[in-house]
């Protein structure tokens, strides 16, 4: 698993719109807002949470379909259906590695870029606690998406009309979090069915994405 997830990183590293596209999209996203809905600070620090991270949500979702893309075309995902490793285990790393080269990125950079968006200084740590525990969950779902789509040509369409809906509790809960950071009241409901939404996906998801992989790999 340690070799698979080393991989992957690799990969997403060197491969054209792996590794810092979702950064870049959350960047250009953030520093258009502010453009389109006008300079009022009032408007902008109430938006605020929802725009980060539906930007977020969207950054994710464009590496999705290069999870196990590249693996299918050069003939390695039918070598890793066959390998010791069980595939819960590979869509287990595959989300993962999906996390930390997007999902952690976004984390991390989002309290900055919420400055640009006037963010309420209270509400940074629920920002980052929020997308810290969302954005498995978005990976983990996203490894789904893609396993159900490895092999269809122009299959990224497909995954994101099938995906997007099964973030949209976790972009509630997300945003929800933020929200109430922001003026002075209790975030924990919202984090704890957060964190609830993301061990479910952490929980069930492999098995779900393995048995896709093996349909799809008839």
């Amino acid at each position: 698993m340690i070799a698979l997830l080393k991989r992957d990183l690799a990969l997403a590293v060197r491969a054209g719109g792996g590794f810092g596209l979702g950064l870049a999209f959350f960047l250009i996203v953030v520093v258009l807002v502010p453009f389109g809905v006008g300079p009022q600070a009032e408007v902008l620090a109430r938006i605020a949470p929802g725009i980060l991270w539906v930007a977020a949500l969207l950054s994710a979702l464009l590496s999705l379909d290069r999870i196990f893309a590249l693996d299918f075309e050069d003939g390695a995902l039918p070598l890793l259906a066959t390998s010791p490793l069980p595939l819960e285990a590979v869509a287990l790393v595959k989300g993962l590695a999906h996390w930390i080269t997007t999902g952690l990125p976004l984390t991390l950079a989002a309290p900055a870029l919420g400055f640009l968006l006037n963010l309420d200084p209270a509400a940074y740590a629920f920002l980052l606690v929020s997308l810290a525990v969302g954005t498995p969950a978005l990976s983990m779902i996203g490894t789904f998406g893609a396993a159900l789509t490895v092999g269809l040509r122009r299959g990224g369409l497909l995954m994101s009309l099938l995906v997007l809906p099964l973030y949209i509790p976790t972009l509630i809960f997300g945003a929800e979090a933020v929200r109430r950071g922001a003026d002075g009241a209790s975030a924990a409901t919202a984090l704890v069915l957060q964190g609830g939404i993301t061990l479910g996906t952490v929980a069930l998801l492999p098995f779900a994405t393995a048995a896709a992989l093996r349909v799809n790999l008839r």
